[in-house]
């Protein structure tokens, strides 16, 4: 037997008048996802515990059968094991977005919000604006000082280390630099900077005084001249968030006896995977955006199913078009994870032979009306190849609603394991 998990990130959403009340998972043509929620078992699940905030982090934690509540420690830190970045006692990590703020006169603070991810700019750009930005003689003495190292990641992606200069002061048990309260970009796109600047005592004045130091240097960076030029968002300004400490989490093979591979574009869930003891594919082509390698992604899932019991695909393009407010974008990837992941893999699954189960389902909610993360159920479907109901539902958040809810989304590894239906 072989198992698939697909998620298709952000892909559930709440009715739109635009769409005619629907919602996109409704609107789209997906008669692959269809079939399987006819033929599976098929219902919601609640992915992000009550009471945290709702995101990729503390979801796909749960995907993979991880309690977010008792070994969450940050965002940051799983993106920075996919880097391979070893974090000491005392370290903090924080994601360092490239984002894009409204360019002109006027003081900082009023500036909005643009783009969390400076229009999607390419890793090679970016890494040599973060590089750049580093180097700087001025900007390189106050990174120094606060003791951020700054490790490139290929995309509006960055990770910032920053190492504990106080050993005296601890968070529990462990050295740690004090706590500030960080804001994810992507959840304010339109609302002014100043509001969203770290808070929370002098490390977090120290952090404020970079972003602002990195709009000096940037706005005015060749690259960003150019891409201005070119009709493109400028990379002005890095954005530090997802602060976390080193984390450890349980081992998959030794809680479910299996072993497998996640192909994903993102480092988080590339790092989850790496944390718990999965490979880690990296497909040639694949953007974490509209257009990535949606094939290269399959034929990694069926390569890895050669040698591994299971096989994860992330997508991250339904939630990046939702951020970016394009909602046509968001329906066009839907229907792309329908017909150039699922329907490839079930045919191509079928002709092998094996008997197998595929797991679809949407890590959270991504909401078009916000273009910001939202928690609650959302859609899920277990298909059994050697089983096929017939009860007519199709893949969308209202009819989840009829069928099976999981509770806790930490039990969906052993469910689709084991077949332990809810209820």
């Amino acid at each position: 037997m072989k198992f698939v998990l697909i998620i298709g990130d952000g892909m559930a959403d709440d009715p739109l008048a635009e769409l005619g009340g629907k919602t996109p998972l409704q609107y789209a043509n997906i008669p692959a996802m269809d079939m399987l929620a006819g033929s599976g078992v098929f219902g919601n699940v609640l992915t992000v515990p009550e009471g945290m905030s709702a995101g990729s982090d503390t979801a796909i934690l749960s995907i993979f059968g991880c309690d977010p509540r008792s070994c969450f420690a940050g965002r940051a830190p799983l993106e920075a094991a996919a880097m391979g970045i070893k974090l000491s006692l005392g370290d903090v990590a924080y994601r360092c977005n490239m984002i894009s703020i409204e360019s002109g006169a006027g003081l900082f603070d009023n500036k909005k919000i643009v783009s969390h991810s400076s229009g999607a700019i390419n890793g090679a750009q970016s890494d040599e604006l973060i590089r750049d930005l580093f180097a700087d003689p001025v900007f390189k003495v106050a990174a120094d000082n606060a003791g951020i190292k700054i490790y490139p990641g290929s995309s509006f992606r960055h990770i910032a280390v920053q190492v504990s200069q106080d050993k005296g002061k601890t968070r529990g048990s462990s050295p740690c630099l004090p706590l500030v309260l960080l804001t994810p970009p992507h959840d304010h796109i339109g609302e002014c900077v100043g509001q969203y600047l770290p808070t929370g005592g002098e490390n977090a004045q120290v952090l404020e005084k970079l972003i602002r130091m990195s709009y000096d240097f940037l706005d005015k960076h060749p690259i960003n001249i150019k891409r201005r030029a070119d009709g493109k968002l400028p990379a002005d300004c890095i954005w530090f968030w997802a602060e976390g400490t080193a984390v450890e989490l349980p081992n998959f093979y030794e809680k479910y006896g299996k072993t497998g591979s996640v192909i994903s574009a993102v480092p988080l869930c590339q790092g989850i995977g790496v944390l718990i003891g999965l490979d880690k594919v990296v497909v040639e082509g694949a953007t974490g955006e509209l257009y990535t390698n949606y094939e290269g992604k399959t034929d990694a899932a069926l390569k890895a199913l050669e040698t591994h019991d299971f096989a994860v695909i992330h997508i991250e393009a339904p939630d990046e078009c939702t951020h970016n407010g394009d909602l046509k974008g968001k329906i066009q990837a839907v229907e792309w994870i329908d017909s150039r992941v699922i329907a490839p893999l079930i045919k191509r699954l079928d002709l092998i032979g094996d008997d197998y189960r595929m797991l679809v389902l949407s890590d959270h909610r991504t909401l078009s009306s916000t273009r910001g993360h939202a928690g609650g159920p959302v859609p899920y479907v277990i298909y059994d190849s050697r089983f096929s109901k017939n009860t007519g539902l199709k893949f969308s958040e209202e009819d989840a609603a009829k069928g099976e809810f999981i509770t806790d989304g930490t039990k969906l590894p052993e469910i689709l394991f084991d077949l332990k239906l809810p209820g």
